[in-house]
């Protein structure tokens, strides 16, 4: 059942809202403004808590307690958060897209999206090892592609 083509955002359940989220860790990258510009630049220095390899966190039922400024992505908010990339599921669905061909909702894994490089595995390094996060700045996150 495609129930993201049949309910708005604020009509899923709490499964099927997890279940919208593709896992591919960008948002779980750091990322800089510049003040003058109001610019959105994504790095790859990913949040201590982001696995590299399965490109997930690896403490997401726990990570406020880690991560006390993590920021839950809800319905309420989504609009507002413009530094989630073009290819997150949440954004893809409010702006009226649909799930690109390679999220795990349509391919049954998320195998398809390592695959096709939208997600951070093997590509980031945590965050707690960078010295100068502007030496970090990297193009890739904000790549979109159905």
């Amino acid at each position: 059942m495609s129930f993201w083509k049949e309910k708005s955002l604020s009509q899923m359940d709490a499964h099927e809202w997890e279940s919208l989220c593709d896992g591919c860790g960008k948002c779980c990258l750091n990322k800089l403004i510049d003040d003058e510009t109001e610019e959105l630049y994504y790095t790859n220095a990913a949040c201590k808590l982001l696995d590299h390899q399965g490109a997930h966190c690896s403490q997401y039922q726990d990570r406020f307690s880690f991560v006390p400024l993590c920021t839950k992505v809800t319905a309420d908010n989504v609009a507002e958060l413009t530094w989630l990339p073009d290819s997150c599921a949440y954004r893809r669905l409010y702006a009226g897209r649909d799930l690109p061909s390679w999220h795990p909702l349509i391919t049954g894994s998320k195998e398809a999206m390592h695959q096709a490089g939208m997600s951070t595995q093997n590509k980031v390094k945590c965050e707690t090892n960078i010295k100068y996060i502007e030496d970090h700045i990297v193009l890739w996150p904000m790549r979109d592609q159905d």
